[in-house]
């Protein structure tokens, strides 16, 4: 392939990859448009690869084809950091931005790993703690942000300790809203059996524990929800600490935070139709002024 066929096609895969976080996953979306602009096209990249791995269960009509997915993306990894051309759009802007950033491979390793392991498990494979679930998140959303602040040249403590804190309150707030979803795809249940217990939600089905959505559901939603909260408490704690240039990547406390808010507007009904309206339950011009107060304001 000559040089400009080659940098023709790499546009078409970064154009690629903006649409698929356009396409589902607005909020982010929207998170990225405020980076500086030497940091989106790897930000975008590294959000369109989240976008692939997370869908691959739910595109699949069978879950040993989504399945079979991720185990792609797992060989992708390893081929692209041999250097192996892939024919794929987000793994060919991937290894774009690896080898422009020296991006850390045990991260997206890390992150293929939670979710293959994920979707391994069996319908009644309840989680025990919310540690586990935090555990996902870290490993899912927090890798996705260390790795953009890595592809921006930022090595901070203070950074990577609010990135770790927004990733697991994202990530289980993100859990939480999908709960409807996955209840009617009879999906496995991401309430942990510590809360399920606390709140009669958890029952004994032929031998085989199960959760029943029952009258507890918002009071163990309240209950992680919570746990949610004290992370993002947490991240803005080390505001003061984060170097300038790493606030605009730890924006994804925003939606985050607008989630909480929405779920608290409805008492932690999951099941509330407001909770599926603009972006995140409030309206997409809201939501943006919010976030562009935030970025301006050097705040997250």
């Amino acid at each position: 392939m000559n040089g400009a066929s080659t940098s023709s096609s790499l546009r078409a895969a970064f154009s690629h990859c903006v649409q698929q976080v356009r396409s589902y996953d607005y909020h982010h979306y929207l998170c990225l448009l405020q980076l500086p602009p030497d940091m989106r096209k790897a930000a975008f990249a590294l959000r369109a690869f989240n976008v692939e791995t997370a869908r691959a269960m739910d595109v699949a009509s069978d879950p040993r084809i989504g399945l079979m997915r991720l185990l792609w993306w797992q060989e992708a990894i390893d081929k692209i950091f041999s250097n192996k051309v892939i024919e794929h759009p987000t793994a060919q802007a991937l290894s774009a931005v690896i080898s422009e950033h020296k991006i850390s491979k045990s991260w997206l390793k890390r992150s293929v790993a939670a979710r293959i392991n994920d979707a391994r498990r069996e319908v009644n494979d309840i989680p025990e703690t919310i540690g586990e679930l935090e555990r996902y998140a870290e490993d899912t959303v927090s890798t996705i942000l260390y790795m953009t602040l890595q592809a921006g040249g930022i090595s901070s403590t203070a950074a990577d300790h609010a990135a770790s804190h927004i990733g697991k309150a994202s990530g289980l707030l993100l859990l939480l809203r999908s709960l409807p979803y996955h209840a009617s795809r009879n999906r496995q249940s991401y309430i942990p059996a510590e809360v399920a217990a606390n709140h009669e939600l958890l029952v004994n089905q032929g031998g085989q524990p199960e959760i029943r959505m029952g009258e507890g559901l918002s009071e163990a939603v309240f209950e992680m929800a919570s746990v949610a909260s004290v992370h993002l408490q947490k991240a803005r704690e080390l505001a003061r600490t984060v170097p300038t240039e790493a606030l605009p990547v730890l924006l994804p406390a925003v939606p985050a935070q607008v989630l909480l808010d929405s779920l608290r507007r409805t008492q932690f009904d999951v099941f509330d139709p407001r909770l599926a309206r603009g972006v995140l339950g409030i309206s997409p011009l809201w939501f943006q002024l919010k976030l562009k107060w935030y970025a301006w304001r050097g705040k997250f």
